[in-house]
């Protein structure tokens, strides 16, 4: 679980990061950034799954939950890219 930032991560977020852009198919990590306020559910932090769909400005990732997939809506400052896509 992420409590806090170090000192010299705190503050503004790279743009890098708040405009990332992501593929269908594309395999991401669920990295919660604590400088943005989140709606999706804490056991999602350290996840892996993949980018479904561009919602708005967030995109569509179906993540595996026990045996069940399921879809969750993540802005993409939270996603963070994994190796080669699918």
């Amino acid at each position: 679980m992420v409590r806090g930032k170090k000192i010299r991560t705190r503050g503004k977020i790279p743009l890098s990061r708040q405009f990332q852009i992501f593929k269908g198919g594309d395999s991401v990590a669920v990295i919660k950034e604590l400088a943005v306020v989140s709606s999706f559910p804490k056991r999602l932090q350290g996840r892996t799954g993949i980018v479904s769909e561009k919602r708005g400005g967030a995109y569509v990732v179906s993540i595996k939950d026990g045996e069940k997939e399921k879809k969750f809506i993540i802005e993409p400052v939270h996603l963070k890219r994994m190796g080669a896509s699918r």
